[in-house]
């Protein structure tokens, strides 16, 4: 079990395994929120907490609300939006793994996906060779 918290410790997130990989997308929003996203089923998390929601204006049918502390603005998790569950189900949290220990991650496969460059369908393409946290950073061929 990992433990998470924003800045200020109002939101508090549990989650029940360790995540295989995380990724580090490049896309504006992800990277103007500081998020590190772990994709985990709505049973695996727990989260507690007052949260505020984003969803994103620039993208048509945008897929997921990205919450955070409405007191320190600390990215904490996203949810998928309305639309996306009707679609597809309510399979998926994404959990800011940026909010917890690096510790705690060791030994995680870092991903960086180019969402910048991303058409919104199909799958990633991918800016670098993944990393293995706590390894010293060392490529990691899947």
């Amino acid at each position: 079990m990992t433990e998470l918290s924003c800045h200020c410790g109002q939101v508090a997130l549990r989650i029940a395994t360790t995540p295989a990989f995380i990724h580090a997308c490049n896309c504006s929003l992800c990277r103007k929120s500081g998020a590190q996203w772990a994709y985990l089923a709505p049973d695996e998390v727990a989260i507690t907490g007052p949260t505020t929601g984003y969803v994103r204006a620039d993208k048509p049918g945008a897929g997921a609300e990205i919450r955070f502390c409405p007191v320190c603005g600390s990215t904490t998790h996203f949810v998928l939006t309305p639309s996306t569950i009707a679609l597809h189900g309510n399979t998926m949290v994404g959990v800011n793994m940026a909010l917890a220990d690096e510790a705690a991650l060791t030994g995680v496969e870092m991903r960086f996906p180019d969402g910048a460059a991303w058409a919104g369908e199909g799958p990633f393409g991918y800016l670098r060779e993944s990393v293995i946290i706590g390894s010293g950073d060392q490529p990691h061929s899947p």
